[in-house]
């Protein structure tokens, strides 16, 4: 993951440049996108079929770089989810604001009956 979202950027600007108060959320969750969600926050989130958002842990920033701690599995799908392509990073288990986004490095077809997992450290988090 390494593209901000444009509500990111702007509170990071905010924040650093003009002293403007920024919380941090408390807990933040990987959802996954059947297309690229873009800097705007658009895309196809997966729904339906016992899909949720996944709450993720992050380890200590290491050269400007973070990746998941533990292993993020979803539910068992009851239904097709599509095939996954992107993922993002929210700040709410539904709607909220989208903070980062990336392309998947392997593309995965979820059809029912099926599970999608992210391994420990595959969940990059990089800025430059």
């Amino acid at each position: 993951m390494t593209a901000l979202s444009s509500w990111l950027e702007g509170r990071m600007l905010d924040h650093v440049l003009r002293n403007s108060a920024f919380a941090s959320p408390t807990t933040v969750y990987v959802a996954l996108f059947l297309d690229d969600p873009t800097d705007a926050g658009t895309g196809t989130e997966v729904s339906g079929g016992s899909y949720a958002r996944q709450a993720v842990a992050f380890s200590a920033v290491v050269s400007g770089s973070t990746s998941n701690s533990a292993l993020v599995t979803f539910p068992t799908a009851t239904a097709d989810w599509g095939l996954i392509t992107h993922a993002a990073i929210y700040n709410a288990v539904s709607g909220g604001n989208m903070l980062f986004h990336a392309p998947l490095y392997d593309t995965e077809q979820v059809l029912n009956g099926g599970t999608f997992s992210i391994p420990v450290g595959q969940l990059i988090v990089t800025l430059d």
